[in-house]
């Protein structure tokens, strides 16, 4: 589907026309629909036919309560109805502000995503073209929610991929493809270079697997100085067995989705680049493959990392750590950011605090967490906030490395997976970690088995829009 802007109504043409709770009844005043059995619910509508055949579809967006998510009730709407749309329709936003433009171009787009890119024959992308209709030129924040909605889209098909597809190289090719598209740099670390650098956390990882490790890093600057705004470091581990510590065989083909993170790092800086905002940006993605053989790093074994801390390894299956912890170390050492944020589906422990409704947000620094919590409200990309007291330290102790990667009990995993990655800051003053587990991948209506949920551009573009 593609989005152009019209002025005016065309008479002829179906029309979709979004309403409130607040502003109903002057909606249905206005197209002479008085009688009309609707209450504007959240995502509810109803449909009208005219004398002349055409349509009008009445859309409810529901209370102010809704507002961070009316993305959803267009996505869900154009889901449900498009197979009945001719080649072309039109959506009126006369009554939606600029931000709830952005937010319906955002929903309308979400809905042409398809997981079934791997089937012999394909699922079929709506070719309807959507006419917005405003007095005002609404040009500009249409293609906004376009291409974030595009971007969005992109990532969920990195994490629904099949892993024998979406290796480490996959995610390397696919940022190459992306920087060279759309105007930034990229550059990847392939396994010999990231052994003359140091990055032996990660490579303990992936070293029992034929799909080698690497480091991905892109970079994006709009400003003429060379300082780095903002860096974010993301998961990318393609398939997580759980390594010598492997997991139980129920939902182990939804392991694909341990890349979560590495998705939003690189769909992050793809919009950011697209949208052209000013910011001086890098994003990291240290990406390998967790598997089991005969070379797998093992329970016991005591590795090196970037850093040059040693480390115990407890838990093969606390994979993800490991891998961010060099990750981290990295960028602090190679481009000193002014802000930090890694981002990953690091933790069960995270699912079972917030169910799927949050990610978990843990920071040294209140305005960037304060800042983040905020945005996601807005988008209804919400984040919760948890402690990194020195408390929980104790459970880092190893009597044989300088730090051990798991704790072996049975409570506040995401807060000691915290604690370990902020001892790879090398106190940098303005850290934040996102763990994403339970919000990445899950559940929806728009496929019967889990998939991505996109979780975390929204998030991101909010945020970077209001904080620089």
């Amino acid at each position: 589907m593609n989005f152009i802007y019209s002025s005016t109504i065309n008479q002829e043409i179906d029309v979709i026309i979004p309403c409130s709770k607040v502003n109903l009844q002057q909606v249905l005043q206005s197209i002479h629909l008085n009688n009309a059995n609707f209450e504007a619910d959240f995502a509810s509508y109803t449909t009208h036919y005219l004398d002349n055949g055409r349509k009008i579809y009445l859309l409810g967006l529901g209370e102010e309560k809704h507002s961070a998510k009316i993305e959803e009730a267009f996505r869900s709407f154009t889901f449900d109805t498009n197979k009945y749309w001719e080649n072309q329709i039109q959506l009126d936003v006369s009554n939606l502000t600029e931000n709830q433009v952005i937010k319906a171009a955002i929903g309308i787009k979400l809905s042409d995503y398809s997981i079934g890119k791997y089937k012999s024959k394909p699922d079929k992308s709506v070719q309807t073209e959507i006419v917005f209709v405003s007095t005002q030129d609404v040009t500009k924040l249409i293609n906004e929610g376009y291409e974030t909605a595009k971007t969005i889209n992109r990532i969920k098909a990195l994490v629904d991929a099949p892993p024998n597809v979406k290796t480490p190289d996959f995610l390397a090719n696919w940022a190459k493809d992306s920087a060279t598209k759309y105007n930034y740099t990229c550059n990847v670390l392939e396994e010999k270079e990231l052994k003359e650098l140091g990055f032996k956390a990660l490579l303990s990882v992936g070293q029992a697997s034929i799909n080698q490790s690497v480091a991905i890093v892109t970079e994006y600057k709009s400003k003429s100085s060379d300082a780095i705004d903002l860096a974010i470091v993301g998961k990318g581990i393609t398939f997580d067995s759980g390594g010598l510590s492997i997991k139980p065989s129920t939902n182990l083909h939804y392991m694909k989705s341990d890349m979560g993170g590495a998705a939003v790092v690189l769909g992050i800086v793809e919009l950011i680049a697209k949208l052209k905002l000013n910011i001086n940006i890098i994003g990291v993605v240290v990406s390998a493959e967790n598997a089991v053989g005969a070379n797998a790093y093992r329970p016991g074994d005591v590795i090196g990392s970037y850093s040059g801390k040693t480390i115990e390894v407890i838990d093969t299956d606390a994979e993800g750590r490991l891998a961010l912890a060099d990750g981290i170390s990295y960028v602090i050492d190679k481009y000193n950011p002014k802000n930090l944020i890694d981002i990953a589906t690091l933790t069960g422990s995270v699912v079972r605090t917030f169910g799927y409704s949050a990610a978990g947000l843990f920071s040294n620094n209140t305005e960037l967490s304060t800042a983040l919590e905020s945005a996601g409200n807005i988008v209804h990309e919400r984040l919760w906030p948890l402690p990194l007291w020195e408390d929980y330290e104790e459970d880092l102790h190893s009597d044989v490395a300088d730090i051990r990667n798991f704790n072996g009990k049975p409570i506040a995993g995401a807060i000691n997976a915290a604690k370990f990655l902020e001892a790879f800051t090398e106190g940098h003053e303005n850290w934040v970690h996102l763990d994403i587990a339970g919000v990445a991948f899950g559940s929806s209506k728009y496929a019967k088995m889990k998939s991505a949920s996109g979780y975390g551009i929204q998030l991101l573009i909010t945020f970077v829009k209001a904080y620089f």
